[in-house]
């Protein structure tokens, strides 16, 4: 397959995947995000701690990216990155962009939160407001689509995709502070499912840009200096 037809192949996966997260967000627009926002407020649900310290981890891994970002530069200076070390970079560097996404889009949606946490922002259960505002900027409706979840999939999604042995582990890492989100009525679910699929598609493209998609060949075992060395080439990345 030509790169052309990986990318276009690549590209209509994405609108399948866009698409189906556009009929979710639709569906849980008008029959879920208001009873479930409803119902952790009613329960007091967003009162049990573990679930606020959950959501802690995605912004303090974006504010740390950039160092780990310069050690990885510097390290480079003193040869190829292993595949590891490549993978960390593609991800930082995936987590930022998946950011940046996630702010211009919240600026583009202008939904209001699920409550009211700051500066008197209007919101379902705080002031009964609900629903988009199109082209409206500004932190107090900035709830679609999540950060928390743009962060996490942009990050967590480069190491699925590159490193597939490491899915489980992400996926038991990510699935409760997804959870937190919505019992801490921070989100509204459709704000999680749109910024989760906004982060893994960004995940998804830096992979394949980073080339991180692409199986290494293997390398026949043989006594010599040579191929001991091009097995050990093998196992690093350029």
């Amino acid at each position: 397959m030509t790169t052309n037809e990986e990318y276009r192949n690549l590209l209509r996966r994405s609108l399948v995947v866009t698409g189906s997260c556009i009929l979710a967000v639709v569906i849980c627009y008008f029959w879920v995000d208001r009873s479930v926002a409803f119902f952790v407020y009613e329960h007091h649900v967003n009162t049990i701690q573990v679930f606020r310290w959950l959501t802690y981890p995605p912004p303090e891994v974006q504010n740390w990216s950039a160092l780990v970002l310069t050690i990885l530069i510097v390290r480079r200076a003193w040869g190829p990155f292993l595949r590891w070390q490549k993978v960390l970079l593609v991800a930082c560097i995936s987590l930022i962009v998946a950011d940046d996404f996630r702010i211009s889009l919240g600026d583009v949606f202008g939904r209001y939160w699920p409550e009211t946490w700051t500066h008197d922002n209007p919101s379902l259960i705080g002031t009964g407001t609900y629903g988009f505002h199109p082209f409206q900027r500004g932190d107090d409706i900035g709830s679609f689509p999540s950060g928390h979840a743009c962060r996490i999939f942009g990050f967590a999604g480069v190491w699925m995709t590159a490193m597939p042995g490491s899915r489980v582990v992400a996926i038991v890492l990510s699935a409760p502070m997804l959870v937190s989100l919505v019992a801490m009525n921070y989100h509204f679910v459709s704000d999680v499912i749109a910024g989760s699929v906004l982060g893994a598609l960004v995940a998804v493209y830096a992979t394949h840009l980073a080339r991180l998609n692409k199986c290494r060949a293997s390398v026949p075992v043989s006594d010599s200096s040579k191929s001991r060395a091009t097995r050990v080439n093998a196992l690093r990345d350029v």
